[in-house]
């Protein structure tokens, strides 16, 4: 179990939402294939609070969509702890937008948080901040997103030790998208949670 005043530091209101929404993934979550049995003991500092911790990038008021959802993360523990966002989860497989639908009613996120079922190359809709994690090498990723956001808005990925390598391997679809490219570490370790962030952002022109 978590400390409580973490809770309080990073959900604030909403930590009692958060409670539920861990005990529903490693519920159902896992029953249904959302998450591997072993992520269980884990949940609160690699999926929740490494989830969360990129509020810190997410500009205050913004449209966020999370792609590729899954189970949830990272939108949902985002939405959590930024109560001022609106948050798009947008998953192509019905299993997983059926759970999500159900997480969104069970802890009465709507109409702040909804969720979408479809591709992000064919969604044609466009965010502030379009988030994804753990969802495809960052080249790939790039094609898929970059068109989802406004001409002022960001593409948060969020990677590991490989981020570095990924945008140097990325740089020629970053240079056909005009974007720039920073790693960026977030999160308070004192808290059990960071996160290694690849941050795009429309370069400056000269």
């Amino acid at each position: 179990m978590i400390d409580p005043s973490t809770l309080d530091q990073v959900f604030g209101d909403n930590n009692k939402l958060t409670e539920r929404y861990v005990d529903i993934v490693i519920d159902r979550g896992i029953a249904w294939g959302l998450l591997g049995p072993r992520e269980a003991d884990s949940i609160w500092p690699r999926h929740i609070l490494n989830s969360a911790a990129v509020r810190e990038l997410v500009p205050e008021g913004t449209t966020v969509v999370d792609v590729g959802s899954g189970a949830g993360l990272p939108g949902i523990p985002l939405a959590l702890s930024r109560p001022d966002l609106e948050v798009v989860l947008l998953e192509p497989l019905l299993r997983r937008v059926t759970f999500l639908q159900g997480v969104i009613d069970e802890l009465g996120l709507a109409p702040r948080v909804t969720v979408c079922r479809g591709r992000a190359e064919e969604h044609g809709v466009r965010y502030g901040t379009v988030l994804s994690r753990a969802v495809a090498p960052l080249g790939r990723l790039i094609g898929w997103c970059a068109p989802l956001r406004t001409d002022a808005g960001q593409l948060l990925a969020m990677k590991g030790s490989s981020a570095e390598r990924e945008i140097t391997e990325a740089r020629p679809v970053l240079a056909e998208h005009e974007l720039a490219a920073q790693v960026v570490t977030v999160g308070d370790d004192a808290l059990g949670g960071t996160a290694t962030v690849v941050r795009m952002a429309p370069r400056l022109r000269r």
